[in-house]
């Protein structure tokens, strides 16, 4: 075997602008199957795909014989019934995060995949932004000296009645309905920001703590929300996520902070390669990160290659299973915080 056989369950935005393309683009990996029920949007991926199969069935696409792997792109709440399936195909699994809804989904997962012997991981494309790699790298080499703090901004503007672009009319935004994605931008964004923090620093955070707010939309679900963390090193974590911050307004913004240097990254979180790294040292001279041109594309294909890589090999993927359950279990710790009555009644559109 020289490639991976990829099924796509759920074709959505981010499947069809980012996940998709990359399984195309992916050296050791191919995309041969795709399921959805929203028929139009899974025509839509399937017309920049030839060749692939379409399935109205989950059991059907696993019961494909030539399928080795799944990645799994659906609403929050059936990520674990779809990992669970997909483990008693004997189907290897890649599952957006956030893991589950639930701290007992995500566990389930976790032993289905376990009692199956396939591989699970969560896909975090963002631990493979080629400028969060070298900013790893470089954390690493001591470049930045004892690393005092981290900080995070990255927010976006999601109204309740936002539709990706050419997506057909029957979509609808759940990423802020509840009951399907578990809650608003702080379980959508948080764990992007909980999740590299601790790669990039190799260590696990401790302690947490969270404020959310329900400030712009009328929607059931928070549209912003501010974390503290501590790592077990002893460095402190903020964290700002939001569905409120107009597109136009600087919104993704990473600083790590150390007594020889300060990491600056600007527009690297999110799903695309680019952005810049700069350090600052502590004399005072900036220097900018370069990134070699063929290391920077989509990080989603970098996962993509690494995941099926590691398949291939016959070896686990270098991020276990046991560090996205921490992760969601920092998730799951904070999100019962409830919206104060002033932020309720002050919610405006």
């Amino acid at each position: 075997m020289v490639h991976i056989n990829w099924g796509l369950i759920g074709c959505g935005w981010v499947a069809r602008d980012y996940v998709a393309p990359a399984m195309q683009a992916a050296g050791n990996g191919r995309l041969v199957g795709l399921c959805d029920p929203n028929q139009a949007a899974m025509a839509r991926v399937a017309a920049a795909t030839p060749g692939v199969a379409c399935f109205n069935s989950v059991d059907a696409l696993l019961a494909m014989p030539e399928l080795d792997a799944v990645y799994i792109a659906t609403p929050n709440h059936l990520h674990a019934p779809l990992v669970e399936a997909a483990a008693r195909a004997g189907k290897h699994v890649l599952c957006e995060k956030p893991m589950a809804t639930t701290m007992a989904d995500a566990r389930r997962m976790v032993q289905a995949c376990e009692s199956a012997r396939v591989q699970y991981a969560t896909a975090f494309d963002q631990r493979f932004q080629a400028r969060h790699q070298r900013l790893r790298q470089l954390i690493a080499d001591g470049r930045l000296g004892t690393i005092t703090s981290i900080r995070i901004h990255y927010a976006c503007w999601t109204p309740g009645d936002w539709r990706p672009q050419s997506d057909d009319g029957n979509y609808d935004n759940w990423r802020v309905d509840p009951t399907r994605a578990g809650g608003g931008a702080f379980i959508d964004l948080a764990p992007h920001g909980l999740d590299l923090s601790q790669v990039l620093l190799g260590e696990r955070l401790v302690e947490v703590a969270c404020l959310m707010q329900r400030r712009v939309f009328h929607y059931p679900v928070d549209d912003g929300a501010a974390l503290v963390g501590r790592f077990a090193g002893g460095a402190l974590l903020t964290l700002n996520v939001a569905y409120n911050c107009p597109d136009a307004f600087p919104r993704r913004r990473l600083e790590v902070i150390g007594t020889a240097a300060m990491a600056l990254a600007h527009n690297t979180m999110g799903q695309t390669p680019g952005g810049t790294l700069q350090l600052i040292h502590s004399h005072g001279e900036a220097e900018e990160i370069s990134i070699a041109p063929t290391d920077d594309c989509s990080p989603f294909q970098t996962q993509l290659e690494r995941f099926s890589q590691c398949l291939l090999e016959g070896r686990p993927f270098p991020f276990l299973p046991a560090h996205d359950l921490h992760t969601m279990e920092l998730l799951s710790g904070v999100s019962a915080n409830h919206l104060t009555t002033e932020n309720t009644e002050n919610a405006r559109s």
